[in-house]
């Protein structure tokens, strides 16, 4: 005989509401992952990385839907699997979502972006803000460590082997690594 003991997760509260996860119904969605990663993003914070990176060009008067909430909504649909832009859609009106991007959960008034939106949002994107993107990926990569590294390397091979390895293939520029200007006080060395 199986004795089933009714759990309960607690997660930080979202929009002014406690929230906790059960198995007694109410308002159901399939994806418990959204709490996850805001967990998981409110402790080492990228979103709020990101955010501070890219430069929002939009008409104030115009927006519905922060450059966070956006930046949100997409990093955590594709975490949870939905890398096409379309299922935003789908999702913008699941509760466990919005809640995710600190939305109230069946407020009519509160759905997250459709996909016209995220493809408007992700096409924006200038070369500086994808420069100002990657710089803030690199930094938050430094940030995990305690002591940060002395050195990054970069491998840049595009093939899956080093070309040395590969019998028959022409030795690549190895010995000429590019000149990068280091992003923080660690130096960055690239290797091909």
């Amino acid at each position: 005989m199986s004795h089933s003991i009714s759990e309960q997760l607690r997660f930080s509260p979202a929009a002014g509401f406690t929230v906790q996860a059960d198995f007694n119904g109410g308002g159901l969605s399939s994806d418990l992952e959204p709490l996850l990663l805001r967990e998981v993003d409110r402790q080492i914070g990228l979103t709020a990385r990101i955010t501070g990176a890219l430069n929002d060009a939009r008409h104030p008067g115009y927006i519905k839907h922060s450059t966070s909430d956006l930046l949100q909504q997409r990093i955590y649909q594709i975490g949870c699997g939905y890398e096409d832009g379309n299922d935003s859609n789908s999702l913008r009106n699941d509760p466990l979502f919005r809640l995710g991007v600190d939305r109230k959960p069946f407020d009519p008034d509160q759905t997250l972006a459709s996909s016209a939106t995220i493809s408007r949002f992700e096409h924006a994107a200038t070369r500086k803000d994808v420069y100002r993107f990657a710089r803030a990926l690199v930094e938050q990569f430094i940030a995990s460590y305690a002591i940060p590294p002395e050195a990054l390397i970069l491998d840049l091979d595009h093939s899956e082997a080093c070309p040395e390895i590969v019998e028959g293939m022409p030795p690549m520029a190895s010995n000429r690594s590019p000149s990068i200007t280091p992003i923080t006080a660690a130096p960055v060395t690239c290797r091909c």
